[in-house]
């Protein structure tokens, strides 16, 4: 099962960001950024996530923070989103029959309950947990355990080295960096595909933030007005 989403730039401050990064508005427009979601069932269930960024000018190449790859930095790691971002928001049967075990929790909560994913470009991440929209509200957030309850949830990131820097494609005005990582999701759900694993994810909503110095583009399938990653009334179904 397999899903592209192509995303798009929030525009409420366009012309701004382009005065202060000194390309036209079109150029911000143009900045390409693709997402592939694959969900896997055997030989264990995991969702990979793959990323791809074009920057159609080389002045915005120069000024964009895309932190490079380093294996030390790999371990979770809080507040990736105030920087160059890649993430992901999850809801689906493997979390909401994760959040049953919180007591507190209502019957209509667990139907709202969600993971945020995020990533950096370096190799560092964090994934979260919540019950309903931005609950709890704790800054950072409470970070999502797998099924012992005890240890963080991770992800695995692959085919690093053949992704380390932006790469300058046949056209010389386009330049392209990528990332993809995979998630396990027998973190939470042992027996996902016996369950059947086109219930395990129910909706998707990939996105990145992007940091040109004190600049920051926010990208996604569709946005709320202002961004808001975490409103659902914009997530898309993930139909694979």
């Amino acid at each position: 099962m397999s899903q592209s989403f192509d995303l798009y730039l929030a525009t409420e401050t366009l012309a701004d960001d382009a005065q202060q990064l000194g390309v036209t508005v079109k150029a911000l427009q143009q900045i390409s950024v693709q997402v592939n979601a694959t969900l896997v069932a055997q030989p264990e269930a995991y969702l990979q996530l793959q990323y791809r960024v074009t920057l159609p000018a080389e002045s915005l190449a120069a000024q964009l923070a895309w932190p490079k790859w380093q294996a030390d930095k790999v371990g979770f790691k809080d507040c990736l989103w105030e920087q160059t971002c890649l993430e992901c928001f999850l809801a689906g049967c493997f979390i909401n029959s994760h959040s049953e075990d919180n007591n507190n929790s209502s019957a209509t909560n667990k139907t709202k309950a969600y993971i945020e994913i995020n990533a950096s470009p370096n190799g560092q991440y964090a994934l979260y947990e919540f019950d309903s929209y931005r609950y709890p509200s704790t800054l950072p957030p409470k970070p999502l355990l797998q099924a012992d309850r005890q240890t963080r949830a991770s992800i695995d990131w692959n085919n690093i080295s053949k992704l380390q820097t932006a790469s300058q494609t046949s056209a010389p005005q386009l330049y392209q960096y990528e990332r993809r990582f995979r998630v396990p999701l027998s973190q939470w759900y042992d027996n996902a595909y016996n369950y059947g694993y086109e219930r395990i994810i129910d909706y998707i909503h990939p996105c990145v933030i992007l940091s040109f110095g004190k600049i920051t583009l926010y990208f996604a399938p569709k946005h709320a007005s202002p961004p808001d990653f975490h409103n659902r009334q914009y997530w898309a179904r993930f139909d694979g």
